[in-house]
């Protein structure tokens, strides 16, 4: 078949010694790349991938038009929540999107300047939501634990935390667009990043592999882990002090199932793509097959729907308003999700965050 000979594009060439159908000459723009792997890995990537998008659009929408429709819900806190799901919202319309597409067709399809586009966006996007997570860790530590006696989070501390979110993403985002590492197709060749497999010593991708693993990984990682343990502490030693109050044992117990579920959904969805990006770094030149890089790449764009979920759908009265809109105006609840929403401020705000 005429467009099933080799075809070689510089900027998109793999220089890893693998001679498995010369994978590498055949360009993700052009072929289906189908020498990756068989019909069933593309078509449960496509179902993957269009679940991400399908859920991840419409949960982030809700999140937007609630806090929009319903004043209640612009708090201080639901400020950073939004801004993790418009961020989300891009992710899931712009990088969710094109990769199930292109995983249908069983190669990029939409060509190396989108290939670009795409990388750029949904690296962005990513970041803010993954940076969102440590201010809000941050945010429940000042709140609960009180480390500075005489501090109060306030609006602009908010959108303060706002905007650092999109700087530092930006300063992730930003240098493979400018020379430092690029964006290619990874994995199947069906959705874009930032370069971390080539040997290529002219974009400097290990020193930017580095970069990424340290600022944007570890860095938040650690933030977390120390706001969520700090916050742990502080509600169990309340619970400890209170033992003979109901009310304050299962704020502790219901704050304790949240964090363990939020730091298991940050892994889930960002440490294997961490620990295989350098697993490569420190392994160059070694085979390894494509197919293990997509699977962590796709893991990372799942975030999508698992934060709001965690963040969003744990909070009743954020919940509450949520079922209303769906089912315009009047939840199928009643007033009872309302009822222990506003009961639970009062348990939690004691000892904990506010709802």
């Amino acid at each position: 078949m005429k467009n099933r000979q080799p075809l070689f594009h510089d900027d998109f060439h793999i220089p890893i010694p693998m001679d498995i159908d010369n994978i590498s000459h055949y360009s993700p723009f052009l072929v289906p790349q189908d020498h990756l792997g068989g019909p069933a890995m593309f078509w449960a990537m496509t179902i993957f991938m269009f679940f991400v998008f399908f859920f991840g659009t419409i949960i982030n929408s809700l999140t937007i038009i609630c806090t929009i429709q319903y004043k209640k819900l612009r708090t201080h806190l639901n400020y950073i929540l939004v801004n993790m799901a418009v961020a989300n919202l891009i992710m899931a319309t712009v990088g969710s999107s094109t990769t199930f597409i292109s995983f249908y067709y069983r190669y990029f399809i939409f060509g190396p300047l989108i290939c670009k586009i795409e990388g750029f966006v949904a690296n962005i996007a990513g970041m803010v939501s993954l940076w969102s997570l440590a201010v809000v860790a941050i945010e429940r530590w000042l709140v609960v634990c009180k480390p500075m006696a005489n501090f109060t989070f306030k609006e602009t501390h908010a959108i303060i935390g706002c905007v650092f979110t999109w700087f530092f993403a930006s300063c992730s985002a930003l240098p493979p667009m400018l020379g430092w590492s690029r964006y290619i197709p990874e994995g199947l060749q069906c959705s874009c990043a930032p370069d971390w497999y080539t040997v290529n010593n002219k974009y400097n991708n290990e020193t930017f592999v580095v970069f990424l693993f340290g600022f944007c990984f570890a860095v938040p990682f650690t933030t977390i882990l120390f706001c969520y343990s700090q916050l742990l502490f502080t509600i169990k030693s309340a619970a400890k002090a209170q033992a003979d109050s109901a009310s304050t044992q299962k704020a502790e117990r219901e704050v304790t199932k949240m964090v363990v579920m939020m730091v298991a959904a940050f892994l889930v969805c960002f440490l294997p793509y961490a620990i295989f990006a350098l697993w490569i770094m420190s392994n160059r030149g070694q085979q390894f097959d494509l197919r293990l890089a997509t699977i962590p790449a796709c893991f990372s764009k799942s975030a999508t729907v698992y934060n709001p979920v965690i963040y969003v759908f744990m909070n009743k009265q954020f919940r509450a308003c949520m079922m209303k809109l769906i089912f315009c105006g009047k939840s199928p609840f009643g007033d009872e999700d309302e009822a222990s929403s506003s009961s639970q401020v009062t348990q939690v705000s004691s000892v904990g965050p506010e709802k």
